[in-house]
């Protein structure tokens, strides 16, 4: 068991990103075509973080043309580039699943001012 927890700590990012819930972020995905690879940007909420330790994840959501798009992106996964925090947001839980059934304005978070 400990071999595993040392594999583990080895293969963990040292510079995790430092988000949390109600969060806008930016993050730096890189998507291979073929033999190339570019950086994709997917911009939304972070409205829950699950696990922790290596299998910690963090699911975004944002609205594209009227339809709700999640994506679970693991923090210490090598396809995520960078998380870059927008905002920071306002908020009470510690998961915000309550935003899927809001449209609009409704679906806004207050910032949080610093």
């Amino acid at each position: 068991m400990d071999a595993l927890k040392l594999i583990a700590q080895s293969s963990m990012k040292e510079n995790a990103p430092e988000l949390s819930i109600g969060d806008t972020v930016k993050v730096h995905v890189r998507i291979a075509e073929g033999d190339k690879s570019r950086i994709q940007i997917f911009e939304g909420t972070v409205i829950a973080k699950k696990h922790g330790g290596i299998n910690e994840t963090f699911t975004v959501r944002r609205v594209a043309h009227g339809c709700g798009i999640e994506r679970v992106f693991p923090v210490h996964s090598p396809v995520v580039e960078k998380v870059e925090v927008v905002r920071s947001g306002k908020v009470r839980r510690a998961k915000l699943y309550y935003l899927r059934k809001r449209v609009g304005k409704a679906a806004k978070i207050k910032e949080m001012l610093k």
